[in-house]
């Protein structure tokens, strides 16, 4: 889920060939209920408005299961791929 429009995210689908549905939140509704948008810091001190990089495992049962915050890209996806296979 991104705060970018439907647009931007079909464009991605398109280019990249993405086979599964992003999800677009523009007006935050989403993100700032699930607490991942709000100020961040950049290294030189500049502050803006952004998206926390979280990872959000969420059970058959629609219960938020595992939390994954400041997320680095690089592997991540074999460490939630564990926690499905570990989830069953």
């Amino acid at each position: 889920m991104s705060g970018d429009d439907v647009a931007s995210h079909d464009a991605w689908v398109e280019k990249l060939g993405i086979p599964f549905t992003l999800v677009a939140d523009p007006d935050h509704v989403a993100l700032e209920a699930y607490g991942t948008w709000g100020e961040r810091e950049l290294p030189d001190g500049r502050k803006f408005m952004g998206i926390f990089r979280t990872t959000f495992l969420i059970g058959p049962n629609g219960a938020i299961e595992r939390v994954w915050e400041k997320v680095v890209p690089t592997g991540h996806a074999d460490e939630v791929l564990e926690a499905l296979r570990a989830a069953g």
